[in-house]
């Protein structure tokens, strides 16, 4: 059955629009383990970082393993109460509908800024874009001494902001000119064009498990909080 405790939509609703990149990881040191080197997913653990956040109120239903390239569903309404999370050692992460924005709020910093304070020796990495019509990303890297970036807008067009300092993440990442040019990544373009989810996944180094269909998280039914549900139905319902 599904929760409808917050919902005005019905489970069975078309969505409106879709999405692309769409997850939030805790990456805690050491830094340089290949992906595919991290420990096997742990269900339980997963549970527990999913249920950890803020916008979620309770995991209903564990809906088994997924690859971390399995996207989440997103074409009626119940499927957003899915989110996938995964714990691979000291790996954690979480792919959430609630992430995903057009512009009106920031819903990926709000969430890093809880996990920077949880997580102090942590680098905070989160991509997110929305297909809606045009799209919308936002990314954002946090680092443990403190260095920042966050970037959210229209890629290619306008409005799009840049705040913190991308070059001191960059300097703090020791980030070779090479690595830069390899990801197509020039912060000599205007904001709006530079590719900032590359930039992003450069954060997490060989690390990075997006993208590898061998690495495995868990689905989840889940409960969300009042304020997500509301923010949601605003972005994927006319």
């Amino acid at each position: 059955m599904t929760n409808t405790d917050y919902w005005t939509s019905a489970p069975d609703r078309m969505v409106r629009g879709s999405m692309g990149l769409c997850h939030l990881t805790v990456a805690q040191p050491p830094f340089n383990i290949d992906a595919r080197s991290l420990p096997r997913q742990n269900p339980a653990q997963a549970r527990a970082f999913a249920e950890s956040f803020e916008g979620i109120e309770e995991v209903l239903e564990d809906l088994g393993p997924c690859s971390v390239l399995t996207p989440l569903p997103s074409h009626v309404r119940a499927d957003l109460d899915t989110v996938h999370a995964a714990a691979w050692g000291g790996m954690l992460s979480i792919v959430n509908p609630a992430f995903a924005a057009d512009g009106n709020d920031e819903p990926l910093r709000s969430a890093a800024e809880g996990l920077r304070e949880r997580f102090p020796d942590a680098r905070i990495v989160g991509r997110v874009t929305y297909h809606g019509g045009m799209d919308h990303t936002e990314d954002i890297v946090w680092l443990p001494d403190g260095a920042m970036f966050h970037a959210s807008g229209w890629p290619g067009d306008e409005p799009f902001v840049v705040s913190g300092d991308p070059g001191a993440v960059i300097a703090s990442l020791e980030l070779k000119g090479w690595q830069l040019d390899t990801a197509g990544v020039d912060l000599r373009e205007a904001a709006n064009e530079v590719e900032w989810a590359r930039l992003a996944g450069l954060a997490l180094g060989p690390s990075d498990p997006w993208g590898w269909e061998e690495m495995e998280g868990t689905a989840f039914r889940v409960r969300h909080a009042e304020d997500a549900v509301r923010d949601m139905e605003n972005l994927y319902f006319v």
